[in-house]
């Protein structure tokens, strides 16, 4: 049994993970401003033996009492519309907040786990994504504010390891998707499986031919456990779902799911969309032992239930 504290436990892939920890036996202390959440994922972890809520901003720096064994950082605003809602305050969690569990780490002797993003390739000119790729990123664009926030916490937590002898780990998380998302947070999955069972159409923006690769979020979360276990792995380790699709094919998918006739329309492309996406996890197989079992279909449909079951709720 270990004692972890998790940043932005209270998110979609925060829960999750705190879930996961709890129900092997770990401690959990979740911290979180509920900035980009309303707390309702938390719920049934508090039902949960082991599990504790704090609600601060860890870029004021991190007040909590105890020893851990863990420290995973998983605060930041996550999808487009909400860390260009909060450009600062994604920057000051990329920044500060990454410094500040850095030295509580450093300070406790424990396992720093980074969750960074496949944002840090950019645009990507290499494909698919391997992690010794250098990325294609602008540092002025209008993504920047996320994409140089985690390309900061790499390099600090980089820094961390090799001055500070801090037993670092850093994960680059590709798409996921699964229960819990908030509807239409702007991440693809979420606002396609929302407007399908509202009835409205669904929005492709710009031609729908570019692509991403999508993982449940259960096999995500088996990655990031795997990975604070392999104590002494830096990485950095590409965990994702290495099987590639078009936005237009899953708008598709998603409404053979949902059983629904909504139309599809299609708005401009963002500035910057990456035009591909799709993760190499040679790495993760080989030092992680780990690989994505939930399949797209799937994957799909747990999700379209569980949105189901909200739209019942007020």
């Amino acid at each position: 049994m270990s004692r972890v504290l998790v940043t932005g436990g209270a998110g979609f892939l925060g829960s999750h993970f705190c879930e996961a920890l709890l129900k092997r036996g770990d401690q959990v202390v979740c911290v979180d401003n509920l900035s980009t959440s309303d707390g309702k994922n938390i719920r049934i972890l508090e039902e949960l033996p082991g599990f504790t809520f704090s609600r601060a901003d860890v870029s004021q720096g991190i007040s909590v009492d105890g020893q851990f064994d863990v420290v995973a950082h998983l605060a930041s605003p996550a999808s487009p519309p909400e860390y260009l809602r909060l450009p600062f305050e994604t920057l000051a969690v990329g920044s500060r907040g990454t410094e500040a569990c850095l030295d509580l780490a450093k300070r406790q002797g424990a396992r720093f786990l980074l969750a960074s993003t496949s944002e840090i390739y950019g645009n990507p000119l290499v494909h698919p994504q391997h992690e010794s790729y250098w990325g294609n990123v602008s540092s002025t664009g209008p993504r920047s504010v996320y994409d140089e926030a985690k390309r900061f916490s790499e390099a600090v937590s980089m820094a961390y390891s090799r001055y500070e002898n801090v037993d670092v780990g850093i994960v680059r998380i590709f798409n996921t998707y699964g229960p819990r998302l908030r509807r239409g947070d702007g991440r693809v999955v979420s606002n396609f499986v929302h407007q399908a069972l509202s009835g409205v159409p669904l929005t492709i923006y710009g031609d729908g031919m570019q692509t991403r690769s999508f993982c449940y979020v259960d096999d995500l979360v088996a990655g990031l456990v795997a990975m604070i276990d392999e104590c002494g792995f830096v990485g950095p380790v590409n965990i994702g779902n290495p099987k590639e699709i078009t936005v237009a094919e899953l708008a598709q998918r998603v409404l053979d799911t949902t059983g629904t006739a909504s139309e599809v329309i299609y708005s401009p492309a963002p500035e910057q969309d990456p035009a591909r996406r799709r993760p190499d996890i040679t790495l993760a197989g080989e030092k992680l032992g780990w690989s994505p079992r939930v399949s797209l279909e799937d994957g799909l449909e747990r999700t379209v239930n569980w949105f189901r079951e909200q739209l019942t709720e007020p």
